[in-house]
């Protein structure tokens, strides 16, 4: 097999097998410790500008289909596996996992220590790093780790938005063309149970395709806006609610989400997940910090304060709300139980609540369903 290498800004470096696409990608380093959903984490715009290792031992046996995806693309910069399948014993697989990631450019890496890789990472904390399937003289990849550009900083959700207006349809779960389409809306036959339907804007920021499946299937008629849309564009929408999505990077340097945001509170019913979460906090006057080595993986779990049940989640996201930072409008309604940090937030005085968590992920794979029903009766 070629050989591959990752080599971190600490100055270690591994050495493993090229699997995926050739070439020489930089990005923070994460890990992620879901035993199953990689086709779906690996779309998952959150992770853009992030060269991702899965715990699990062996990853990519069940293959690769056209449904499993959270986007139109594949949105990391580099994957790292300790054991790559290379045989999809899945009915439902039409291909491998090597061939789809080399058929979208994305470096992979197996064979290595995915556990001493972790563990550092635990130890030390996330960190920028390089993989090369082209370059594998340690001295040269540490030089390169250590002046590659930082998560830190970076406004990756321009990467990710989508550049104009949509309205959700949901395909033929066959079809492999992207769920969103620039046509007149629709809802899934299932929602018309609900009633008339809702009229709901969606600011996507990266926003995961399960999340608008998820509002389809309460009844709302979805419309996608980018992320950079102000709050009157989305006002003049006379929306019944506003949906703040998941996105990827640092929420500090998104001053305009931020404002748009701001603009929002009182005026419609908003519900915010992930970055979604982040920016509601930062408009009502919040401060968030970049957590040591995030939290990734379908195992988090999390207590909802209100009725004292656990919720086994799935989560993605490397920065958190300092709660010394809250302002009076804001209550916490979740909480981590591995660190104890904020996983919920309500407003105190608006129709305007969030999660950090992914409801739709399905981790439970039921348990927080009942956040997006708490989102339709705010829009009632």
């Amino acid at each position: 097999m070629p050989r591959a290498a990752l080599a971190l800004e600490d100055g270690t470096v591994y050495v493993g097998e090229s699997f995926g696409a050739a070439g020489t990608v930089s990005g923070e380093v994460c890990f992620n410790t879901s035993m199953t959903g990689y086709q779906e984490i690996l779309t998952d715009p959150s992770y853009r500008g992030q060269i991702l290792c899965m715990t699990a031992p062996q990853i990519g046996n069940y293959g690769v289909n056209a449904a499993d995806v959270e986007s139109d693309r594949l949105q990391m910069a580099g994957f790292v596996v300790r054991e790559a399948s290379r045989v999809a014993s899945n009915f439902t697989a039409t291909g491998g996992l090597g061939d789809y990631l080399a058929r979208a450019g994305v470096v992979g890496l197996a064979g290595i220590d995915t556990r001493a890789l972790v563990r550092r990472l635990r130890i030390r904390g996330a960190m920028t790093g390089v993989l090369s399937s082209e370059v594998l003289d340690p001295a040269t990849l540490v030089g390169m780790a250590q002046s590659a550009p930082a998560l830190v900083g970076r406004d990756l959700v321009r990467e990710v938005m989508p550049q104009r207006p949509d309205e959700w349809l949901e395909p033929l779960a066959e079809e492999a063309r992207p769920l969103r389409q620039p046509a007149a809306g629709g809802i899934l036959p299932a929602a018309a149970a609900r009633g008339p339907a809702k009229h709901v804007v969606a600011l996507d920021y990266g926003m995961k395709w399960n999340i608008a499946r998820h509002l389809a299937s309460q009844g709302c008629r979805v419309t996608v806006l980018p992320g950079k849309a102000t709050a009157a564009e989305v006002l003049a929408l006379a929306p019944d609610g506003v949906f703040l999505s998941n996105g990827p990077g640092d929420p500090e340097v998104l001053g305009y989400c931020v404002e748009t945001v701001r603009g929002l509170v009182g005026k419609v019913p908003i519900f915010g997940i992930c970055l979604g979460h982040q920016l509601l906090a930062l408009a009502c006057g919040a401060k968030t910090f970049k957590l040591k080595f995030g939290h990734r993986g379908a195992n988090q779990p999390v207590m909802d304060l209100s009725t004292g049940k656990v919720e086994i989640t799935s989560q993605n996201h490397g920065f958190a709300v300092d709660e010394a930072t809250l302002p009076a409008v804001l209550e916490v309604t979740h909480r981590n139980l591995n660190d104890g940090t904020i996983e919920g937030l309500r407003h105190t005085t608006a129709p305007a609540a969030s999660v950090q968590y992914h409801p739709e992920a399905a981790a439970g794979p039921h348990d927080s369903a009942y956040l997006f029903d708490r989102f339709r009766a705010m829009l009632a």
